[in-house]
């Protein structure tokens, strides 16, 4: 059974987030993922937070490098304490153009920093919880060995704050497997192929040197989905997000799905078009066969059966984009609320021996 989160458009400012967030915990989503990249995504969390009641809100995902994880961990730790336990920290390495010439801070080796950043994490919110534990990590690219009790929040009556990874390679998705609560995929990796051959075994790899004390780790699908209550609205949402794709596309770091599938022209023809200037021109070069293996396509009577089909028995959470126009918002709970039940139902067969018929990891693609 998966649960269905919503994304927050990464456009949408700290005076919105808290109406947004509530459209979604009325629409029944188990959850809101908040991002880090227009504007900050802690700000956005504590806002989200505070406008709900019982939805979980998770960062999907903080740009980790630039920012310490003592900071990290005290913005994190009071989120959880003022949620009551429904925080998540998503974490993110970016590319290395970005962390130095947009943030202008120190880059790290991705897998192995961003290994030991939520090792010095884990350090951190133990002495937090234990004052009396003298904080100490010592390793390659971070030190922490001075927590005065004064600068200490203490403990908290909430879980520790789960720590996710947002990943796109193998040495990425190891490190997922072996360090992070869970990992949450990439657009541009979120085809069942790619899960199957790349995510999952890389997954699972990681895991055979986790710490037994963690549990399994999830795996949260960004998947992007083109819907809406009839099918002019979908196929004007599919071209919608024909573009995002291709802009995406046309940064090399997110090419290694396009390579399993052998289209590793389409990314270098999308990243001509941006070196020439010609932003117009790339959602024309994205053909229709890549854009059916990222991009979840039908109306919202149809998602249920489309999204179980497509990852059942794959992950453990999935995205559903929140209508654009509120007038949709009945329409898109009664979907999320299918999804819910179909994916149950998916798992007790599953259980049971038996798929439903239409469904399970290997149903066809929307197309």
């Amino acid at each position: 059974m998966f649960e269905v989160f919503a994304a927050t458009p990464e456009n949408l400012g700290p005076e919105k987030i808290q109406a947004f967030a509530q459209r979604v915990e009325a629409m029944g989503y188990d959850g809101l993922f908040v991002p880090d990249a227009v504007h900050d995504g802690f700000l956005l969390a504590a806002l989200a937070l505070a406008a709900t009641s019982h939805i979980r809100v998770g960062i999907s995902v903080l740009v980790a490098f630039p920012r310490s994880p003592m900071n990290v961990a005290l913005a994190a730790w009071d989120l959880q304490r003022l949620s009551r336990g429904r925080f998540e920290l998503g974490l993110g390495t970016q590319v290395k153009q970005n962390i130095e010439d947009r943030y202008s801070a120190r880059w790290l080796p991705p897998a192995a920093g961003m290994k030991e950043y939520v090792g010095a994490l884990r350090a951190i919110f133990r002495s937090f919880r234990n004052p009396r534990e003298p904080l100490h990590f010592v390793g390659d690219y971070y030190r922490f060995t001075r927590l005065q009790p004064f600068f200490n929040p203490g403990p908290i009556d909430a879980p520790d704050v789960p720590i996710m990874l947002g990943a796109v390679g193998p040495r990425m998705l190891t490190a997922a497997g072996e360090v992070a609560d869970g990992l949450h995929t990439h657009p541009t990796n979120t085809s069942t192929r790619y899960l199957r051959e790349v995510i999952l075994p890389s997954i699972a790899t990681g895991a055979a040197r986790r710490d037994p004390a963690l549990s399994k780790p999830l795996i949260c699908a960004n998947d992007l989905v083109a819907t809406g209550p009839d099918p002019a609205t979908v196929a004007a949402e599919r071209e919608r997000m024909r573009g995002t794709l291709a802009f995406v596309f046309s940064t090399p770091a997110y090419w290694p799905s396009l390579e399993l599938f052998g289209w590793r022209e389409v990314g270098e023809r999308l990243l001509a078009l941006t070196r020439e200037g010609r932003w117009s021109d790339m959602a024309a070069a994205l053909p229709d066969q890549v854009l059916n293996e990222f991009l979840v396509t039908g109306r919202y009577t149809e998602l249920p059966d489309l999204l179980a089909g497509r990852f059942g028995g794959l992950v453990d959470r999935i995205t559903l984009t929140v209508p654009a126009d509120p007038a949709n918002d009945a329409a898109c709970a009664v979907a999320v609320d299918a999804m819910k039940r179909t994916s149950a139902a998916m798992l007790a067969a599953g259980r049971e021996g038996v798929m439903p018929r239409g469904h399970g990891p290997r149903a066809s693609r929307p197309g």
